[in-house]
């Protein structure tokens, strides 16, 4: 450790020398980009608890404190901050105060064990103590009904780690547990509660920052839904899970109650100003909520306001995407923030014959449902006029997008869960893919309705259609309701050119590995192990009686071969046998004989 880091460090008690709270590095990139918009440049800005790199990067602009419980991780960060100071709550000098409070990994992680410990409504009001009169403070809060709760296959309570000396629940009324708690603490501390976001996918990695009046307004949103399930197939991929957080999570979006299941919030509240005589300002707004135009926060210039969605985009290097709402709705915006991340395809597809463009123009956000959540419905309720409509309008939209009957740009690549239908209106949301080639509609049209069907039979979702088809079958099925004539060629060709791996109807899907959908694709192993059982058996009985139908014949033939009848007729037919051998002997003789006279007279 250079002298200079060592001089940036301070370590005023309540320090724990050999914890570490080391984060993520992939989390913190939606907050990054909302901290970007909110803090300007100068502020004083206090970081309590660990946080990632992207939002040390964010906040580069402004004069920086953090506050840290664990001593390796104060080293790790002290050579790009302005201080450090290695302490609990308690240790925070009396009467210092900030701009901006920011404490994005929550509570629990600031509060040091080498004391007596404060509490969760007094560590609030130390952090609320160190917000200025106009300052703001972020909150962040684990939800302890959410989809990770719900969906977890260890129990919460059952957790013995070094990190498990805190366990948050509902039956801990020293917490809040649900949204309208929290703002009436920060109330009480003296806080103006503003604008919310849900965090997804899980507590501990924030890949999406969707706004909460959002969510409960546009409950069909088709972006909100294809978030949701991104978020929560690419959170939780590789993990043992109850039950798909993906389903329970879009199907919560449908009942409104998104917000309520999400894993995490993030609040943020103002501390009223101080008037000239020293009373508090009741009418200082905090910072503006998402459903009505306010004054902007500090560091946003014009009229602009908060973020609908914040989300860290694995497909595109880890870049942070902005949804902002404006005077023409909803529109992208890519922001400067990237976070590290793993390149994220679309299930089954390889993307061989397609690239990411990281410079894909920001646009409008095309209003509708998600063709994906659709067509589920339709299945699910044997809906087959709306799926023959669905998949027939695609496939004509199609058609209409093509240039000599062939397709270029996003919509070459865009499968079901990357489209939106308004009515008669389809559109891309990510427009971010590009086709390498241009490609003949009928294969894009059967390599998205093979990846739908590929996702249909792996989920286990019930459908109209007869359980034996496999993947390749059922996408000329589709092919077929969409008013295509395909052929095994086609899918084939299709599937080939996306670089999709075999897959099989009772695999179960991909990403997390869900003990409900693996229970599923037991069922379906088991039903076609029975299947294959019967067939099996069918064929042996089969096989048994032809064998033993041949066994009478030759005993019969046995039989007859040993009578008296049998042995006359065959003394009877010896002569006759002979007879006709020498018959053709002779002729043979005589036809040589006048072979060679005729050579002799030539």
């Amino acid at each position: 450790m250079t002298t200079e880091t060592a001089s940036a460090v301070t370590l005023p008690g309540g320090e724990m020398l050999a914890w570490s709270d080391r984060t993520d590095p992939a989390d913190d990139g939606p907050l990054a980009a909302l901290v970007a918009r909110l803090v300007p440049a100068g502020a004083r800005v206090l970081l309590a608890g660990p946080h990632g790199p992207a939002l040390l990067d964010a906040l580069a602009h402004t004069r920086l404190t953090c506050l840290l419980r664990g001593y390796p991780d104060a080293t790790a960060v002290a050579g790009r901050v302005d201080r450090v100071l290695v302490t609990g709550p308690r240790g925070l000098p009396a009467g210092e105060e900030y701009d901006v409070v920011i404490a994005g990994a929550g509570l629990d992680a600031v509060e040091s064990v080498e004391g007596e410990p404060l509490g969760w409504d007094a560590l609030l009001a130390r952090l609320v103590a160190a917000v200025r009169p106009g300052g703001d403070l972020l909150l962040r809060l684990d939800n302890p009904l959410g989809v990770h709760r719900l969906v977890a296959a260890e129990s919460w309570y059952a957790g013995r780690g070094d990190a498990e000396w805190t366990v948050g629940g509902v039956l801990d009324t020293a917490r809040p547990a649900n949204l309208a708690q929290v703002r009436e603490r920060l109330t009480a501390a003296g806080m103006h509660a503003g604008a919310c976001y849900a965090g997804y996918p899980r507590p501990d990695l924030t890949t999406a920052l969707l706004a909460v009046d959002e969510l409960a307004r546009r409950t069909t949103s088709g972006l909100f839904d294809a978030v949701l399930h991104a978020a929560c197939t690419d959170g939780y991929t590789g993990r043992f899970v109850l039950a798909d957080p993906a389903r329970l999570a879009v199907d919560a979006l449908h009942a409104g109650r998104a917000a309520d299941l999400a894993p995490s919030w993030l609040v943020l509240a103002r501390r009223p100003a101080a008037e000239p005589g020293g009373a508090a300002d009741d009418a200082g707004d905090p910072l503006p909520r998402l459903d009505r135009p306010q004054d902007p926060p500090p560091g946003v210039g014009g009229s602009d306001r908060l973020p609908v969605a914040l989300v860290a985009d694995a497909t595109a290097g880890g870049t942070v995407v902005e949804v902002r709402d404006g005077p023409q709705g909803w529109h992208w915006h890519r922001t400067g923030v990237t976070v590290p991340a793993a390149s994220a395809d679309a299930p089954y597809a390889g993307r061989a014959a397609a690239h990411r463009d990281p410079a894909a123009p920001d646009g409008p956000v095309p209003d509708g449902r998600l063709l994906r959540s659709l067509l589920l419905d339709g299945c699910l309720r044997r809906d087959t006029a709306l799926l023959r409509r669905l998949l027939r309008g695609y496939a004509d939209w199609l058609d209409g997008q093509a240039e000599q009957g062939r397709l270029t740009g996003a919509v070459a690549v865009a499968g079901a869960d990357n489209l939106v239908v308004d009515g008669d209106r389809w559109g891309v949301l990510d427009r971010g893919w590009r086709a390498d080639a241009p490609l003949p509609v009928d294969v894009v049209l059967a390599r998205t309705l093979w990846r739908f069907a590929a996702d249909l039979l792996t989920g286990g979702y019930a459908h109209p259609w007869t359980s034996t088809l496999d993947v390749a079958g059922l996408t000329v099925l589709l092919g077929g309701v969409a008013g295509r004539d395909f052929d095994r060629a086609v899918v084939e060709a299709a599937t080939e050119r996306a670089a999709t791996a075999e897959v099989s109807p009772t695999d179960p899907p991909p990403g997390p590995r869900s003990y409900q959908q693996l229970r599923e694709a037991w069922l379906r192993q088991r039903e076609e192990n029975t299947r294959l059982s019967a067939l099996l058996t069918w064929t042996e009985n089969l096989l048994t009686s032809r064998e033993r139908a041949l066994r009478r014949a030759e005993a019969k033939i046995n039989l007859m071969s040993g009578s008296l009848s049998y042995k006359v007729g065959r003394l009877a037919l010896t002569p006759a046998r002979m007879a006709k051998r020498g018959a053709r002997a002779a002729k043979r003789r005589a036809r040589t004989a006048i072979a060679a006279k005729q050579g002799e007279q030539k």
